[in-house]
């Protein structure tokens, strides 16, 4: 068992000789869950179906040595034309431990793979969140982390004038 206080202790990576790439989640939680309701009582009566914003954000930062928290930031707000049924801010992270990775490898596991596996936990919580305000569970659509990933990459590489070879002149 890890000791308290060390969160390294418990990735269980290897012991320490092994130079092969390893990464993994060590634990997640639920960091900030805000939900409000400001429209109740009378929201239930609406007969209109709320239009949906969703927004997300993928943050991350190191904790301790091999050790970093990855934040996935989702906020939902239900909108109808009476006004707002309900609004759920959600940060949910988790502690993600690598080792033997270099820093393309670190930074796609941070903001690819990672929210790829905190997601459905995350989506999870907003449902219970939106059923306990008083409504049908909200099921998220899945989100292609890895997709939005390598866009996001291929618009820095073109705002930065890098191009890709396309074949041999």
């Amino acid at each position: 068992m890890a000791e308290e206080g060390n969160v390294t202790s418990s990735l269980n990576l290897g012991n320490g000789e092994d130079t092969s790439p390893t990464a993994g989640i060590i634990s997640q939680y639920v960091k900030d869950l805000s939900v409000e309701n400001p429209s109740a009582p009378d929201c239930f009566q609406w007969q209109d179906a709320p239009q949906l914003d969703v927004q997300f954000n993928i943050a991350s930062r190191p904790v301790q040595g091999e050790v970093h928290e990855v934040q996935i930031k989702i906020q939902l707000n239900a909108k109808a034309q009476a006004g707002t049924a309900y609004i759920v801010d959600l940060t949910y992270a988790g502690l993600i431990g690598m080792r033997n990775l270099d820093e393309p490898q670190m930074h796609a596991f941070l903001y690819a793979e990672a929210p790829r596996l905190l997601f459905p936990f995350a989506r999870r919580v907003i449902a219970d969140a939106v059923r306990d305000a008083g409504f049908p569970p909200m099921m998220l659509d899945p989100i292609d982390f890895n997709g939005i990933y390598a866009q996001q990459l291929a618009a820095q590489a073109g705002a930065a004038g890098v191009t890709t070879p396309v074949g041999h002149a």
